[in-house]
């Protein structure tokens, strides 16, 4: 197997901080990147508690076509799955591939459909086709 390089450009105090980091985890830089990098496209196993149900995320659109919803279903998932919750709340499409998953086995399973939910992954599905920069107004997905 041959080694490929990869060069990155990030800004001097950045640099500072990850050598600071990988200096604490006794590891060097470029050992302690791949490690950070592989540890972040790892699949994350989630467990959805039984009595927790789709609905219970309150999904809405809000009169601008911000998306809302109640908080506390993501943080039960999360920890019954063991998982920190700031993987979703510090990455919008972390938290985004969270809810497409569960409303898909929500389906699966028999489940109503929701039309919020619906409506959210139509707009997605049109901005990647797209190329993005798409928004629809609530219901006109």
């Amino acid at each position: 197997m041959s080694d490929a390089l990869i060069h990155l450009r990030v800004p001097a105090e950045l640099k500072g901080r990850w050598v600071r980091q990988s200096r604490s985890a006794g590891m060097r830089l470029g050992d302690w990147l791949v490690q950070q990098i592989e540890a972040a496209t790892r699949p994350i196993l989630v467990q959805i508690p039984a009595d927790l149900k789709f609905a219970d995320l309150r999904l809405a659109r809000d009169a601008d076509g911000g998306v809302s919803f109640d908080h506390a279903p993501i943080a039960r998932i999360c920890e019954a799955s063991g998982v920190d919750l700031a993987i979703f709340t510090s990455a919008e499409d972390s938290l985004s591939m969270l809810i497409v998953q569960w409303y898909r086995a929500h389906l699966a399973g028999g489940g109503e459909r929701d039309g919020i939910a619906d409506d959210l992954i139509a707009e997605a599905r049109i901005e990647s086709e797209r190329g993005g920069g798409v928004s629809q107004q609530p219901g006109q997905a």
